[in-house]
């Protein structure tokens, strides 16, 4: 059987090009984060599947990459259930592992702890442009803090990473709190075993619009007075730090009052401190999928890509389904493959101001000429410029424009003979 060349579908090669682009803006991001006190962690690839199936992770649970028990203790003929062949999964985000790092070595670690994390997660995912089953996440995440400067430092963080990255596209970001979004429902007279349901047809808002929402909760059989108020609170709440508060105002028996006015804070907070120039507005429709949000959530969308590029929130209870303590914890994940889709699509970015050179020696040279050629490169490198040292093909206008494609700019030639 002849083996195949294309990756697993979901999967893909990275050409050099690309690949300078990926490391350029996980340096810009790092780079970034390390500047607001941030510090690099890593957590395997591996997780058990205990833990991501603990039903914390929506439908990505779904979506799991599980992997067979090995050796021994894979015992196909004894087996019953998935649960005696199967041990462990690739994670899918970086979330989940971070707080079981976190429950695992905390007393090794200050408080807060503010965690830069970047890796692989796995999904098995339709694919599809800027979504695929392997993909690289960047997360930043603040564990120990329960007050709103952990919300605060994310998103600012955050922002100056994507103005660094993309400075040409302009973004926005919408905020939203768990809290109001359950106070709005109660309200309006929705039941709360029934909330749910309600947040999964109201996260379609941006697909059928406000009177496709008012359609499928009145369809799902929910009574029309809590629909028709429900939708006219939806329309009629203001999107700046003074709507959040006046909306406090009104949900004042239906949640606690703090709720409201730290969002507020936040938001006010944010606009005055910013450097990055982005839009801020609160979104009474945003919910994120994500069961194990807890508070405050945010969500990034930004000019020539359809969907959001960054999202996060509070998860105060995820740690303490390890160690049964509850600890504050809040992140926020650029979804990096959008934002390289992003970049790709407008032919790629800056890459730096390092001089990148080629030199291109003619095929049998001789080994004194050559190993002049070679200590003539290593002086540069040694000057900060980056060297190509390569033999020259027949067709060299080809092998120049391949190079030039990976960033090339200066071009030397060496002949056997003269230069010609």
């Amino acid at each position: 059987m002849a083996l195949k060349k294309k990756p697993v579908t979901g999967m893909r090669d990275i050409l050099p090009a690309e690949m300078q682009v990926r490391e350029y803006v996980m340096n810009q991001i790092r780079d970034t984060y390390q500047g607001f006190g941030f510090t690099q962690i890593e957590t395997p690839c591996v997780e058990h599947i205990e833990n991501l199936t603990s039903k914390q992770g929506g439908d990505n649970e779904k979506l799991i990459f599980k992997i067979l028990k090995r050796g021994e203790k894979l015992d196909l003929k004894a087996a019953q259930n998935e649960g005696d062949l199967v041990d462990g999964g690739l994670r899918y985000d970086l979330t989940l592992p971070l707080a079981r790092y976190f429950s695992n070595n905390g007393a090794q670690l200050p408080m807060p702890f503010k965690a830069l994390q970047m890796g692989s997660v796995w999904r098995a995912d339709h694919p599809q442009k800027g979504r695929f089953r392997q993909f690289t996440q960047c997360d930043i995440d603040i564990l120990g803090d329960e007050t709103s400067m952990a919300e605060i430092e994310l998103i600012l963080a955050t922002t100056a990473a994507l103005g660094k990255i993309c400075p040409e596209n302009g973004f926005t970001v919408r905020v939203n709190d768990r809290e109001i979004l359950k106070g709005m429902a109660v309200y309006c007279g929705f039941e709360e075993g029934l909330l749910d349901q309600v947040f999964i047809i109201l996260d379609k808002m941006d697909k059928i619009g406000i009177e496709g929402v008012k359609a499928e909760l009145l369809e799902a059989g929910h009574a029309r007075e809590s629909v028709e108020k429900y939708v006219a609170l939806l329309a009629g709440t203001g999107h700046d730090a003074a709507g959040v508060r006046k909306l406090g105002e009104v949900l004042e028996s239906a949640m606690p009052k703090e709720v409201a006015g730290n969002l507020a804070y936040i938001m006010e907070t944010v606009a005055d401190v910013a450097e990055t120039e982005f839009s801020l507005y609160f979104d009474p429709t945003l919910v994120r999928g994500m069961s194990y949000y807890t508070g405050t959530i945010f969500e990034v969308s930004m000019e020539g890509f359809g969907g959001s590029v960054a999202g996060g929130g509070r998860y105060d209870k995820m740690i303490g389904k390890f160690t049964g303590k509850d600890t504050p914890a809040c992140g926020f994940s650029i979804g990096f493959e959008r934002i390289i889709t992003i970049l790709m699509d407008q032919g790629g970015c800056a890459i730096g101001d390092k001089v990148k050179k080629a030199y291109l020696i003619e095929k049998g040279m001789d080994s004194v000429r050559f190993g002049e050629i070679m200590k003539q490169a290593m002086e540069e490198r040694r000057n900060g410029v980056q060297v190509l040292v390569s033999h020259m093909n027949k067709n060299k206008k080809f092998q120049k424009g391949q190079l030039e494609k990976e960033g090339y700019t200066e071009f030397v030639n060496f002949y056997r003979e003269s230069l010609k």
